[in-house]
């Protein structure tokens, strides 16, 4: 990142906010005990990654994993919202979340098939664009552009714990549109819909929702991206109709049934996985369309959403 750049970023999202996820990046970003909502950051040891590739090969699994986690899922979802106009009765949103994709060259090629052709308004990506988290980013750039291709229409996004700041001038280089602790909003014969995004909460905690909420009108729906649930609560006061988050995989590697032992989210499991509701804020936790720590899934498969918003 020039200083050209980097006095943009300042001057939009606060030196100190700025400052903050910088030092944590270079200090911390490898760190596997400490730091973050979680005390262990299993994305972050990687001599422990190739023990896992390893058991699954020796049990046979490994393939059988990998072609799961290629195997991406469209969802469909249809959140009723109170105080929704008229106008924006049937306006669609595409959702992507943990695309990792440096991860896995079939997982990616997957999720650029799985997109192509449909339908929506807008697409929102709700963070943790890459799987490594320090060195080059320059393989996520790359394939980023070749996903956004693909995607029609405004397209906007947040960071995951996975994501450097660094990474906002390429991306909004390719036309998505990153919200840092921001809102804007879609306007529809003379109604508007307003979509808030922050930080990430998880590792970096640097969200703020009071910065991001302070243009929205306590009157107007709006719309949160947050890359992880663990602020539902803080979300549904502040006012938020709907929430939009991943991070937690769904799981990734569940048992049979779809049940996990863990998520990587400090937050009830009732928020962890798909469709929720807390007070009247309706919100949805993605499973993700990459895979992390291992490229593989079991009883747990990737998604891309269609969230269609109905006037309740």
């Amino acid at each position: 990142m020039n200083n050209e750049e980097y006095e943009r970023l300042a001057d939009r999202v606060g030196r100190l906010h700025l400052r903050q996820r910088l030092g944590i990046e270079r200090e911390h970003v490898t760190q596997i005990f400490g730091r973050g909502r979680n005390f262990f950051h299993i994305e972050n040891w990687y001599s422990i990654h190739s023990l896992i590739r390893l058991g699954l090969r020796l049990t046979g699994l490994y393939r059988r994993g990998l072609r799961n986690a290629a195997a991406i899922e469209l969802r469909r979802h249809e959140p009723a919202l109170a105080r929704l106009p008229a106008v924006f009765d049937g306006y669609t949103i595409l959702q992507l979340s943990d695309l990792h994709l440096d991860m896995h060259p079939d997982i990616t090629e997957a999720l650029i098939g799985r997109v192509r052709g449909l339908e929506y308004d807008l697409c929102v990506l709700t963070g943790d664009f890459r799987a490594r988290t320090y060195g080059s980013f320059a393989a996520t750039i790359e394939a980023l552009a070749r996903l956004r291709t693909e995607l029609k229409g405004p397209v906007y996004g947040i960071l995951g714990n996975h994501d450097f700041i660094e990474m906002v001038p390429q991306m909004e280089a390719l036309d998505i549109r990153l919200l840092l602790n921001e809102a804007t909003y879609i306007e529809r014969q003379g109604e508007r819909l307003y979509l808030a995004g922050i930080d990430d909460p998880h590792y970096y905690r640097v969200d703020n929702l009071e910065k991001a909420a302070t243009e929205i009108p306590p009157e107007a729906t709006s719309v949160l991206l947050a890359h992880s649930p663990e602020i539902f609560r803080q979300a549904a006061h502040a006012g938020f109709d709907l929430m939009l988050c991943g991070h937690t995989h769904g799981g990734q590697i569940c048992l049979p049934g779809g049940m996990t032992p863990y998520y990587n989210a400090k937050a009830p499991r009732r928020v962890c996985r798909g469709a929720w509701q807390h007070h009247t804020m309706r919100g949805y936790t993605s499973n993700g369309s990459g895979s992390s720590v291992v490229g593989v899934r079991y009883n747990c498969p990737p998604e891309i959403t269609l969230h269609t918003l109905r006037r309740a």
